[in-house]
């Protein structure tokens, strides 16, 4: 998979849009050992918790190797930027910011152990995220790492349905797409598809990569998005996939073309296949229900209506498993309310304008569009989906979307070549007066 990506693409060097364009190129490349510091990442945030796995694995253990991967990841990320050379980054001052407001409400003695536990760990994935930011230049590097570490993880996801199709699709989910071999839920297993297909395509559009290699990609996550039946992650894929082309109608004619042949099969699908995508959207679920948004609702009204003093609503009560009463929240906004209070929510809110803003100002480019994919569809999934004040998937979705707007690093200026002076003679310097 990874020739795939990058047979017609970029290397992970240079970029060669710039040897084209005549400008200078791009110092030297990211080392390898960063791809898999950025997967140590990926792998740490697909959490512990989810379906029953075909053979049983303790809580503990998955907490073992997920915590592990997060501390061998920053311990990577420090050994190869041992001189600490960061760049700035507003979305990474604004997560650090985020941080200490979880620092202070965690410390509270009724958050518990676990609360500090989890703001250690924010604060680990924080600290790599600065040290990675050295390579941070608006290349694709990063969207190449990202797409082969989540296909990584689809494909255990495939392997456990082809093993054991009962264990992937048990009657405790409704038949949805779960991890058979890791505990995933289909909620995750939907987001790690819609994010692969949407770079990818955009890596096509980009003429980054060629045909071949992205449908070896994008028809097997399709697939598994499918049987996931995600409403939530289909809708930010689309939406996400028609902001970021549109982005690039008034510059490419591929854009123009591909975003032309989307509406037009979008049309025919909606037109002879309506039944079959409404029985699929709904889930066998009554509208009432579904209103709800599968009993939602209750939990979010349960928790604004919730008694609080002004501490509590300012700093929140500390980091917790993103649950109230019992059931999960499901929702960022409401989420990081619970957690962080306020001002948490302010800091979330100003990460996305800050992102959404400096996309909006950048000229448009294929670096561009990958970002405005990435922020609309973790805005999008905002609303059914907890994450974004903490550790998680979407933090390292607009972790990427920040390394793509990133301003190029500028090559030092060579110094002159140095010239030794050349010794004259004393006999040389007098001068004779004739």
């Amino acid at each position: 998979m990874a020739q795939n990506l990058q047979r017609g693409g970029l290397p992970d060097g240079p970029d060669t849009a710039d040897k084209q364009n005549g400008t200078e190129p791009r110092p030297s490349g990211s080392p390898r050992i960063v791809g898999t510091v950025w997967g140590l990442l990926v792998l740490n945030t697909l959490g512990s918790a989810g379906a029953k796995t075909i053979v049983p694995l303790p809580r503990s253990l998955i907490q073992m190797v997920t915590m592990g991967a997060l501390v061998a990841a920053f311990t990577l990320a420090l050994a190869v930027n041992l001189r600490l050379r960061i760049r700035a980054s507003a979305y990474v001052s604004l997560l650090t910011l985020l941080l200490v407001t979880s620092v202070i409400s965690s410390a509270n003695p009724e958050s518990g152990f676990g609360a500090l536990f989890r703001c250690a760990r924010l604060a680990l994935f924080v600290g790599t995220l600065w040290l990675l930011s050295r390579w941070w230049d608006g290349g694709l590097t990063f969207v190449r790492h990202h797409i082969r570490m989540y296909f990584a993880v689809l494909g255990s996801v495939a392997a456990g349905l082809l093993i054991s199709p009962g264990a992937a699709l048990p009657e405790l989910y409704g038949g949805r797409l779960v991890g058979a071999l890791w505990p995933l839920t289909p909620p995750q297993i939907g987001q790690y598809a819609a994010v692969i297909i949407g770079l990818t395509v955009l890596l096509v559009v980009g003429r980054r990569t060629d045909r071949v290699g992205a449908s070896v990609i994008i028809v097997p996550a399709l697939v598994l998005l499918a049987l996931t039946h995600t409403r939530t992650a289909t809708l930010g894929l689309f939406v996400g996939l028609v902001l970021a082309i549109g982005s690039l109608l008034l510059t490419s004619a591929a854009a123009r073309r591909f975003f032309t042949w989307a509406v037009l099969c979008a049309t025919v699908a909606a037109v002879g296949f309506s039944s079959l995508l409404q029985a699929w959207f709904l889930r066998g679920q009554t509208r009432e229900n579904f209103a709800s948004l599968t009993g939602r609702a209750k939990v979010w009204d349960a928790l604004l209506s919730e008694p609080r003093t002004t501490g509590e609503k300012v700093f929140g009560m500390g980091l917790g498993d993103k649950s109230f009463g019992g059931l999960p929240i499901d929702n960022s906004w409401l989420a990081v309310y619970q957690e962080q209070g306020l001002i948490g929510v302010t800091l979330v809110a100003a990460i996305i304008i800050v992102l959404g803003g400096i996309a909006l100002l950048r000229p448009p480019s294929l670096q561009r569009a990958c970002a405005i994919f990435l922020i609309s569809y973790c805005a999008i999934a905002s609303y059914t989906e907890a994450g974004l004040g903490d550790a998680s998937p979407y933090l390292l979705h607009l972790a990427l979307a920040a390394s793509l707007l990133a301003a190029p690093a500028t090559a030092a200026p060579l110094a002159p070549p140095h010239v030794p002076r050349r010794r004259i003679p004393r006999w040389a310097r007098r001068t004779e007066v004739t």
